[in-house]
């Protein structure tokens, strides 16, 4: 039985054990990983973009932006029976996959969702206590319910487990 879940480009997935969560190709997305150790509860957001105040969309999708996608998979999370204030999370990604001339935060959008999503969580008092970020190379991710461990694998750069 395949156990694992994906994740697309702006989508957020809750699951409990036995199941994993995968996302492929996290270039300057960030992929944010929450989990509740005592119920075995996990969820995996695939963040593109850092602001939906932004968007100027009234309907538009909320797992796209860290500062409404965290929101919405800690919701799916609770529905599974985790809780809040047993939450912990790691993430990966924030890239800078193309080399820029101009030093302009807003050409960074890499650095910009490690920041937005680093910001969120603390404004939720959700601990980050493990993080593969930045550098200039896509990850993929899987996250595993049963243990809380996250794998990063990189192209050139190998497997990490967190």
């Amino acid at each position: 039985m395949n156990t694992s879940i994906r994740v697309g480009m702006a989508e957020y997935k809750a699951a409990k054990s036995p199941y994993s969560l995968i996302t492929l190709g996290l270039g300057s997305c960030v992929g944010v990983t929450l989990y509740d150790n005592l119920t075995k509860v996990g969820g995996l957001a695939h963040v593109m973009l850092p602001d939906s105040t932004l968007s100027g969309k009234k309907d538009y999708n909320p797992g796209k932006f860290a500062d409404t996608a965290i929101d919405v998979l800690i919701e799916e999370m609770l529905k599974l029976g985790a809780s809040k204030n047993r939450m912990v999370s790691k993430i990966a990604g924030g890239a800078q996959m193309f080399q820029i001339k101009s030093e302009n935060n807003i050409m960074q959008i890499g650095k910009r969702n490690v920041e937005a999503v680093r910001n969120k969580l603390n404004q939720l008092n959700i601990r980050i206590i493990a993080e593969d970020v930045e550098g200039n190379y896509g990850r993929t991710i899987e996250f595993f319910c049963e243990d809380g461990r996250l794998a990063v694998r990189t192209i050139g750069h190998g497997t990490r487990i967190l």
